[in-house]
């Protein structure tokens, strides 16, 4: 017999002011400790309202992880790497990179991004940035039922992109009193966060509403299990993460993430240094 996932945390996490001043508000939706979370680190749910042209952001460092940003609204980035409405892009982190995020514009977006961690014998791996525009990204649409699969396999088909860590990343969108039912890795670390709307998931219909993340149940069996979702009175749409456990302690400090405080010390002199490439550099040689 199948397992059968269910909710076992329903969390709200509040808006809170974000760093690029006025019209930004910033929701960090994990709300729990890594060790329950593991391969999540963290994922930010940044909505920006920006009306002026004064510019914001900046250049900034990352290691030791990948940032798996889906913007949800508006456009971020120029160039070959520029960032529209739909698309993902990851960027591995690995050895060191600076990453420049300025927005010199008024600008409406909302971004979700995501840190994952990276394999410990991977922690380091060279840099490389990998995007995927909404035009590219598969998907399933029946039935009043309408799945965009960022990463990994998930409804039948999968993504593109190649992750050190198995993740699957999918935007679902449900039309009222829809149902469906989709298998998952019975291992995977699985949450769901509410963009709009309502769903009610697993067997005995607990409701998540808009806002609110729904942690399900996790167990170390390798089989696949069975999720049964429902859309809420008025639909919903919803982002699911589900991703393999690691299983080996991090550190994090800032803009870094180690196995040992050591590791932290080392990334802050190397930037100091002036020794990590912007990830263009990287980004280039992975064309």
């Amino acid at each position: 017999m199948a397992i059968k996932r269910n909710l076992i945390s329903i969390q709200t996490p509040p808006s809170q002011p974000g760093f690029l001043g006025a019209g930004h508000t910033a929701r960090a939706v994990i709300q729990t400790g890594y060790t329950q979370s593991d391969p999540f680190i963290l994922l930010m749910d940044d909505v920006l309202d920006k009306k002026d042209e004064v510019p914001v952001g900046g250049p900034h460092p990352h290691a030791g992880f990948e940032t798996v940003s889906l913007l949800i609204e508006g456009e971020m980035g120029n160039g070959a790497h520029k960032m529209e409405a739909g698309g993902l892009q990851i960027m591995t982190a690995g050895s060191g990179v600076v990453h420049t995020e300025t927005i010199e514009k008024k600008a409406k977006m909302r971004l979700m991004q995501l840190w994952l961690t990276l394999p410990k014998d991977k922690r380091w791996t060279m840099p490389k940035l990998q995007d995927l525009p909404l035009k590219n990204v598969p998907k399933v649409s029946e039935n009043g039922l309408n799945i965009r699969i960022y990463s990994g396999s998930f409804a039948g088909v999968s993504s593109p992109v190649s992750n050190y860590v198995p993740l699957i990343l999918a935007d679902i969108q449900m039309q009222a009193g829809t149902s469906t039912l989709q298998n998952i890795p019975s291992s995977f670390t699985t949450f769901l966060y509410v963009l709009e709307g309502s769903l009610k998931v697993g067997d005995d219909d607990k409701m998540i509403n808009q806002n609110q993340v729904g942690w399900l149940d996790r167990y170390t069996d390798n089989s696949l299990s069975e999720l049964r979702l429902t859309a809420g009175d008025t639909g919903v749409r919803f982002l699911l993460y589900s991703a393999q456990p690691q299983g080996d302690p991090i550190v994090s400090h800032g803009p870094f993430i180690g196995d040992h405080d050591e590791d932290i010390a080392r990334l802050y002199s190397e930037y100091r240094q002036g020794k990590m490439n912007d990830i263009s550099f990287f980004a280039g040689a992975n064309q």
